[in-house]
């Protein structure tokens, strides 16, 4: 390849958006089920990462932001005894449906989006 060609970005396909979108969508499970918000996006990551570059990318971002914010609510539980959990638990569930839904969106979209807070566990 010549030095001065450039390289277009691939356009992910519908079907792959989706995925993506599902991979973020899949933590609201977290919400229903107990550790559903790692769950939900890691059967989607696993399923659909190998075929699928956009939703290997989105699996593991998902996956780092939902297991931060279980930390977080783990940190929330410890902190109820000094009563600050209490005012600070449901802060970080809202926090956590917001970035979510703004993640599905912005992946459907095909815009690029990283999560703000995120520990980059998943490499």
């Amino acid at each position: 390849m010549e030095e001065n060609q450039q390289v277009e970005p691939v356009v992910a396909s519908k079907d792959e958006r989706m995925w993506a979108m599902l991979c973020h969508l899949s933590a609201l499970a977290g919400f229903v089920v107990p550790l559903g918000a790692i769950l939900g996006p890691l059967v989607v990551w696993l399923i659909k990462k190998e075929e699928m570059p956009l939703v290997a990318e989105h699996g593991r971002k998902s996956l780092n932001f939902q297991i931060t914010m279980l930390i977080a609510y783990i940190l929330c539980f410890i902190l109820m005894f000094a009563v600050i959990g209490v005012i600070l638990l449901p802060i970080v569930a809202i926090f956590s449906f917001i970035m979510v839904v703004i993640s599905a969106i912005k992946t459907n979209d095909g815009k690029p989006f990283s999560y703000p807070f995120s520990l980059n566990l998943i490499k």
